[in-house]
């Protein structure tokens, strides 16, 4: 059995710097809450994003139960955010990376003249061996926010000219993370995704139906929930399935904005591993806040805006 999960920390920052909470207390009882849902869940390999210091996720993995491992990103974005991994597996790095495909042309990111050619947050691939013989590669990626930041660091717009603009600079930014994710997920399965265990993880920033996330399936047709999600077709050897639907429906959440709740964390595997899913769950095990366009406002908060997304895989 293997149990791989995905969540979002949501800034993990020791305390005193510009992002972390205010003081030690805080960000024990921060800790502590962390390290109880994980060691309540006990997972193999669980992909991390917003771990704003290596040393905070240090920190935590101080505070869980048995022996764990350690990965992380060195591509962090400019808040010192990044994702990673801890494991109860030795992991193998096989890629630490962010540059756009080549084919892909520099994305506008702004009002300004400058360009993009790269993620704001490098994803993070890592290859474990949960039993004898079976070698899985895993990604764990964190796309572009849907909260929007305006120049001078405004969580608000001067004008509804500019909050579209900007509006569009994130989807662009978050679409051609999905196509750099993507392409990694090809090298990986290598047109062999019935023989390859490959597993995403991510706060994808957006729900299953999104346009960004549909790239990431690769192939259309099969999907999990469909009449072709057991018939066997081309498109096998590359695409990936979403586990979404498996989550049962009065948990298929994993963050609420403004009030609405919204499914952004996601697990996505290739055909060797998606007819052997056992359970796929949102870990909600007390209610979420509801959060708002300024993620300032949680800067002091105890728990994580997010809930964690688990999957049980039989080996």
């Amino acid at each position: 059995m293997l149990v791989v999960g995905t969540w979002n920390l949501e800034n993990l920052y020791r305390p005193g710097g510009e992002y972390g909470p205010s003081d030690d207390e805080t960000y024990s009882a921060k800790l502590k809450g962390l390290a109880d849902t994980v060691n309540g869940l006990v997972p193999d390999l669980l992909g991390v994003q917003e771990v704003g210091e290596p040393e905070a996720l240090g920190d935590l993995v101080d505070l869980l139960d048995g022996e764990w491992q350690a990965a992380l990103s060195t591509l962090p974005d400019r808040r010192g955010i990044r994702v990673g991994f801890i494991s109860r597996h030795p992991m193998t790095l096989v890629a630490d990376s962010a540059d756009f495909p080549v084919a892909l042309a520099p994305l506008q990111a702004d009002d300004t003249a400058g360009v993009t050619t790269r993620m704001g947050r490098g994803l993070l691939v890592v290859r474990i061996e949960p039993a004898p013989t079976v070698a899985v590669h895993v990604i764990v990626c964190h796309l572009k926010s849907k909260l929007v930041t305006y120049p001078d660091g405004r969580f608000s717009p001067h004008d509804e000219g500019e909050r579209a603009r900007y509006a569009a600079y994130a989807l662009y930014r978050r679409a051609a993370e999905a196509v750099t994710v993507r392409g990694m997920a090809d090298q990986l399965v290598d047109g062999h995704g019935q023989d390859r265990a490959v597993v995403m993880l991510g706060d994808l920033n957006d729900e299953p139906q999104a346009a960004s996330t549909q790239i990431l399936l690769g192939p259309p047709g099969s999907e999990l929930g469909s009449a072709g999600a057991d018939r066997p077709d081309k498109g096998d050897a590359f695409r990936l399935w979403d586990l979404a639907t498996l989550i049962p429906a009065d948990q298929r959440y994993s963050r609420v904005y403004r009030g609405r709740k919204e499914l952004i964390d996601h697990i996505l595997v290739s055909h060797a591993l998606h007819d052997r899913v056992e359970e796929v769950r949102s870990v909600i095990d007390h209610p979420l806040p509801s959060i708002t366009d300024n993620p300032a406002e949680r800067r002091d908060a105890v728990d994580s805006d997010h809930a964690p997304v688990i999957a049980r895989i039989d080996l």
